[in-house]
């Protein structure tokens, strides 16, 4: 399906090239570590920064390592030396020196954590700083809008991210001396302790180091995908009444359904990792628990006493795996959501772009004498477009072209459900073709964000959307900075003047309800005339107007500076137009009033049709 634009262009047979040789590819690992160094600079930094803290909580948690390792300890002298010889005022003396070393625990919790928050809190203070700096900088850096992740990164992210580095840091260095007095007592008890318990230990902790990696990538997969939902919302919520008035709920609602399903299916990938998790624990803790009780008997051959036996498990029931499934816990979970979130604060504001250099002047020649002004691209391009409703249907657009250049008047014409809308539709940006490309003023409408959309086209469907308010803020809709002149200006040139007179005043509120569904229409044509926006699509916009409100109409649509493509009510707009597309669901054909008179079947039985009704 083709349309001929009005001038003829010439293209290059083989298609678009690029400019000098592509950029060498970055090794995944190389990327990944400077990623890595990058999110873990804060943290890097604090710590060097608080030395003298930690040098405070390595003091404290040697403490709990002598706790950890007279815990086993005790317990194995008060079997061998007191309950298994018949002495057991000796065993009941060792059991008392194990509650001991309990109880002068208390103190040492308390010393960890009074000197965890002069890490975390600052930790947090540096991350706060650092967005509202890139807050700042992208709202005011040139090319740039606000930032609609700024409120999640100043509250919820840097919350996440103090308390994670809370959890892992009192995880890790719990393990790291919990575990030293625990094998220090092994080590005193038997030395043949270590050959059973540390291999399914190493094993474990090796089986949780290789999940780290992926675990981090679903974590990240999951906050881009929580966040695009939170965007998703967003835009739904702020383009609600554009939403309802283009008639693209569906749209939305299948968008916003995409958002969910990715966040699900995100959730589920954290989750399956999360479960390897589960089974790094039972290796490196259970699986020395089970192996002791399996090498008893050799244990015993080789004279290891019933007390260091029950001192070995002590140590890895009470003291090893309790301290390994925090650890685990913490980084599968904290760790991970700590690195990414670290990724995301961190992460540098893309380059904007700079002013174009100026381009080199052409050597003097036949080539240079022959270069002109550059061309500004055309208002509305549509490149072998093809739409259709679901896999397998037949498509409503198939293979278009069309090109609208600026300040052009162009109506599309053709039967009912031949797919005039979905022309509207498609160039509004408001459905995504399966092939082809459609582009606004040079720019590809998938690029466009939706304020920079919203910011180059107008779309009217036939049902016109007014809300509860005063006549004056729905015609200020779509521009609400308009001057009186301007306003002054749409109600003088769309003939306006008697429905304002009839609602008392710009600054009545009107009720929708009491308005007909002409009036409806011209009121939503005043907004669009007012708007900024240089390219304006009218959905038969003015098919509940009489004739002569509706010539009124384009014509002062047609005089404002932009674009106007009509699909039209009455063949009448046709006749206003610059050129008319018609649609007949086999080609396009697109050409002057009088052009498709001599060539278009379809356009004249339609013209022929029109007349004799009209007559």
């Amino acid at each position: 399906m083709t349309a001929a634009p009005r001038t003829a262009k010439a293209k290059d047979p083989t298609g678009r090239t690029t400019a000098g040789a592509p950029a060498p590819a970055t090794a995944p690992a190389s990327g990944e570590a400077a990623t890595a160094r990058r999110a873990t600079a804060p943290i890097r930094s604090l710590l060097r920064r608080r030395k003298a803290v930690l040098g405070k909580l390595a003091a404290w948690s040697a403490a709990e390592s002598a706790q950890t390792f007279l815990g086993g300890y005790c317990v194995a002298r008060s079997l061998d030396d007191g309950f298994l010889k018949d002495s057991p005022a000796t065993g009941l003396l060792w059991l008392a020196g194990a509650a001991v070393a309990i109880l002068l625990g208390a103190p040492v919790v308390r010393g960890v954590f009074a000197q965890l928050p002069h890490l975390t809190e600052s930790l947090r203070d540096d991350l706060v700083r650092g967005s509202v700096v890139r807050a700042l900088r992208s709202a005011t850096a040139p090319g740039r809008g606000v930032d609609t992740t700024t409120v999640s990164r100043l509250t919820s992210q840097t919350e996440i991210a103090r308390d994670s580095f809370a959890g892992l840091v009192l995880a890790a260095r719990s393990f790291v001396f919990v575990a030293a007095g625990a094998l220090a007592g092994l080590v005193s008890l038997a030395p043949q302790f270590l050959l059973v318990v540390l291999p399914p230990l190493v094993l474990g902790l090796v089986l949780f180091t290789a999940s780290l990696r992926p675990m981090a990538r679903a974590q990240h997969r999951y906050l881009d995908a929580d966040e695009a939902v939170g965007r998703r919302a967003e835009v739904t919520r702020t383009a609600l009444r554009d939403l309802v008035a283009c008639g693209a709920q569906e749209a939305t609602a299948a968008a916003n359904r995409r958002a969910v399903e990715e966040a699900a299916a995100a959730q589920r990938a954290l989750a399956r990792w999360a479960s390897l998790r589960t089974l790094s624990v039972a290796t490196a803790g259970q699986l020395p628990v089970f192996l002791l009780l399996a090498a008893t008997p050799w244990l015993l051959r080789q004279g290891v006493t019933a007390g260091a036996m029950v001192g070995a498990l002590t140590y890895v029931l009470q003291a090893l795996l309790p301290a390994l499934h925090t650890l685990m816990a913490v980084l599968g979970a904290a760790g991970a959501r700590l690195f990414v979130i670290l990724d995301r604060l961190t992460r540098p504001l893309p380059a904007t772009p700079g002013p174009a250099a100026p381009a080199p002047a052409a050597a003097p020649g036949p080539a240079a004498a022959t270069t002109g002004p550059r061309r500004a691209p055309p208002a509305l391009e549509l490149r072998r477009v093809r739409v259709a409703y679901g896999p397998g249907a037949r498509a409503v657009l198939d293979d278009l072209e069309l090109t609208v250049e600026r300040g052009e008047h162009l109506a599309v014409v053709g039967p009912s459900g031949i797919g005039k809308s979905t022309l509207l539709h498609a160039a509004a940006g408001l459905l995504t073709p399966e092939q082809g490309e459609v582009r606004l003023f040079g720019r590809a409408i998938g690029a466009c964000r939706p304020p920079d959309l919203a910011a180059l086209r107008v779309l009217l469907p036939q049902e016109a959307y007014v809300f509860t308010g005063t006549l004056r803020d729905n015609l200020h809709y779509l521009r609400p900075g308009a001057d009186q002149s301007d306003v002054d200006g749409t109600v003088e040139a769309l003939a306006l003047r008697p429905l304002v007179d009839r609602v008392g005043g710009l600054d009545r509120t009107l009720t929708p309800d009491t308005l007909s569904l002409g009036e409806r229409q011209l009121v939503a044509l005043g907004r669009a005339h007012l708007a900024s926006a240089p390219l304006l699509l009218l959905d038969e916009a003015t098919c509940h107007m009489d004739p002569v409100a509706e010539a009124t109409a384009e014509l002062a649509l047609r005089a404002r500076p932009g674009c106007l493509v009509v699909v039209a009510h009455r063949l009448s707009s046709a006749l206003r137009a610059d050129r008319v597309l018609v649609l007949d669901g086999t080609r396009a054909q697109c050409g002057t009033h009088a052009e498709l008179l001599e060539r278009s079947a379809l356009y004249r039985d339609l013209m022929g049709h029109w007349g004799e009704v009209g007559g």
